[in-house]
């Protein structure tokens, strides 16, 4: 390794040290052609440098500048003066201290800190094993650490103080500890919306994760897969609920419980270890990690879309929805965007508690500061959009008959039958009551007979009204989960077919390996329907069950419905947080979309959503009864306009600029 010695005080030159052969000494795994630069000066030059550079107002005993290359190392600067000084004090020779320093400042250059108590055992004791070879005793008999007040290190006096709190970095206590976390993050989604627990575990797991510790790629991911496995089992054990709806599917399903448990948390802690194994794992500065963090877990939500036929639940945007000015953020950018400028707000406020003295983190914290100004004015606007008022629409009614599970079953044809009567007759009931709506809506599978061509729909018929209804429907190609679109006359104008059918509960991704209620085929894709409705021309993109959580999957290309009608059956989760998540996916989407939505749910929550998000009107969960509203503000969002993919890349863009900026002004000073 050549080392190059620079003599900025010519009182240096009285010391006869070999700084070359300590410098070689302490470089552990460093390449035979690397280069180093040591600089000895005084007190007036560090003291310039400590203030410039790392905002201390005070010289200090030696100064390492890493510039990141495995050949230039980067720069070590040791003061004369200060050196005199803590010789005297701990009554060592000057040369011993000096070569103290040297090893010190090469270890910094190559990636040792002593932030916390457990980094700065592993630095220490490399330290005294180096120094031991070249014949120098222990420095830290005397308990004289080299900087004890953290100044080679500027900004982390902060934490020096939190020592007493730290964690450790291996055992269970860690895992544990990220495992809650985990879960703690789950709170900030509906029906909790504690958006704040959400944001501090994130943060707090993201700090875990950025400590310095050995182990490389699987050593982060074993420490970080507890937060990504806690997170996923609390945010959807609910699923599992379905298999307890109806006794003769628990008696069939309930042994898949708990495998099915863990397969949910092995999938999370794949899938949230990634961001926190890239910003652990990529040496890189740490006003870079901030962009690093949020740019992967927003990749990370869009490459869930379509992993196992996809499932884009709660992205960490949807904390915002009690919030509408910011919520309404994502009709700008989108529910990726808004995830992208929180994670990176939570990365860049735990950076700036780190090192409260690096303007380059403070310059990233400000930056999604405006981010977050920039989404809110885009809010504002879409709330403006979404307000206008639209007189054509027609009068819409929406049905929630709340028959449970069980109700429904049959054990017997003579059964099946007469429970068909009273779920007509229960369907019935609801949609004669008081008012006069031009359009009447029911919600999935709520007809109880399958379709098939040249069917009519005779509730249509004795209502009078053009309805819309769930139903089940054959042709020669399979059976169907469906929306029927009939006329007042009960004819059939429009059938569609969900195309996003529900792995292990409408289709069998893995054949007969795991056993699946039914086995249904997919519709063509997303339309556009239009009907003649008392007089009004009605258009609307129609969604069954989850394929409203789906980004861009609804409403073609260049095409402006007056809204989107999703029906969907969420008996099958009850009062657990799925149901209140679900409707917060479809108020996201109407954010991203710029369309009202009418939602017909069986069980709950039946909904009119706004075009900004906002609920209309609702019928809660469980109970039976119906809503009559309208829909009005439709608009095209500049999310739209773009698309998810669109701003995928341009998340990944302004990360990557970022990060390569960063790394270019670090390097020039």
């Amino acid at each position: 390794m050549k080392v190059c010695v620079n003599y900025n005080d010519a009182r240096w030159r009285k010391y006869k040290i070999d700084f070359e052969r300590v410098a070689c000494a302490a470089a552990i795994d460093v390449a035979p052609c690397a280069e180093v630069s040591i600089t000895l000066t005084n007190d007036a030059e560090i003291h310039a440098l400590n203030k410039k550079y790392r905002d201390i107002d005070r010289p200090t005993n030696v100064l390492s500048f890493e510039l990141g290359d495995d050949i230039l190392l980067g720069d070590i600067y040791i003061s004369l003066d200060t050196v005199l000084r803590e010789a005297g004090e701990e009554n060592i020779p000057v040369t011993d201290h000096v070569a103290h320093m040297v090893v010190h400042g090469m270890l910094h250059l190559q990636g040792y800190d002593h932030i916390d108590d457990n980094d700065a055992k592993i630095m220490e004791n490399t330290e005294v094993k180096i120094l031991k070879q070249l014949g120098i005793k222990n420095p830290y008999v005397h308990d004289s650490a080299v900087c004890s007040d953290l100044s080679c290190c500027p900004g982390q006096k902060f934490l020096s103080r939190l020592r007493k709190l730290k964690i450790p970095t291996s055992g269970i206590i860690p895992g544990t500890i990220m495992f809650v976390l985990g879960a703690i993050a789950s709170l900030g989604f509906a029906p909790f919306n504690m958006w704040w627990a959400t944001m501090l575990a994130i943060a707090a797991a993201y700090k875990m994760a950025t400590r310095s510790v050995p182990g490389g790629f699987l050593g982060v991911f074993w420490r970080t897969a507890p937060f990504g496995a806690a997170y996923a089992m609390a945010m959807f054990w609910w699923v599992l609920n379905s298999i307890y709806v109806v006794p003769e599917l628990a008696e069939q399903f309930a042994v898949w419980t708990v495998p099915a448990l863990v397969g949910i948390g092995i999938v999370g802690a794949v899938i949230f270890s990634v961001p926190f194994v890239v910003i652990s794992c990529i040496r890189t500065f740490p006003a870079c990690r901030p962009f690093l963090f949020a740019a992967t877990w927003t990749f990370v939500l869009w490459l869930r879309e379509w992993l196992l036929t996809g499932f884009p639940w709660n992205p960490i945007a949807n904390i915002m929805l009690p919030y509408p000015v910011i919520a309404n953020s994502m009709s700008l950018w989108g529910a990726l965007g808004l995830t992208f400028v929180i994670i990176g707000l939570i990365a860049a406020v735990a950076e700036v508690l780190s090192n409260r003295r690096s303007k380059l983190s403070w310059g990233v914290l400000g930056l999604f500061v405006v981010l977050v100004i920039c989404g809110i004015c885009a809010g504002r606007e879409n709330i403006i959009q979404a307000a206008h008022e639209n007189n054509s629409s027609p009068v819409i009614r929406v049905i929630q008959p709340a028959r449970s599970a069980t109700q429904k079953a049959s054990h017997s044809r003579e059964d099946a039958m007469r429970n068909a009567v009273a779920n007509i007759n229960s369907l019935m009931s609801l949609a004669e009551k008081n008012g006069n709506p031009d359009l009447i809506v029911f919600p999935e599978t709520s007809y109880p007979f399958v379709i098939v061509d040249g069917d009519n729909i005779p509730m249509a018929d004795a209502l009078d009204k053009t309805i819309i209804l769930g139903a089940t429907s054959y042709s020669g190609d399979g059976l169907f989960n469906s929306m029927i679109v009939a006329n007042k006359n009960g004819v059939i104008q429009h059938v569609y077919s969900k195309s996003h059918l529900v792995p292990f509960g409408e289709y069998r991704p893995f054949g007969d390996l795991i056993p699946t209620p039914g086995q249904l085929t997919p519709g063509n894709g997303p339309t556009v329907i239009n009907i003649d409705v008392g007089g009004h021309n009605f258009s609307f993109a129609p969604a069954i069950c989850y394929e409203i959580v789906f980004s861009d999957s609804l409403v073609p290309m260049n095409q402006m419905p007056d809204a989107i009608v999703n029906i969907t059956n969420d008996t099958w989760f009850g009062r657990t947080p799925g149901t209140y998540q679900h409707l917060d996916m479809v108020r996201r989407y109407a954010i991203e979309s710029g369309l009202p939505i009418v939602r017909a749910n069986y069980s709950g929550i039946s909904a009119f959503v706004g075009a900004d998000g906002t609920i209309k009107s609702a019928i809660p969960i469980g109970a039976s009864g119906y809503a009559d509203d309208t829909v009005a503000g439709a608009h095209i969002t500049p999310y739209r306009a773009l698309g998810r993919d669109g701003w995928m890349i341009i998340i990944l863009l302004f990360s990557c600029v970022m990060v390569i900026g960063i790394d270019l002004v670090k390097k020039r000073d």
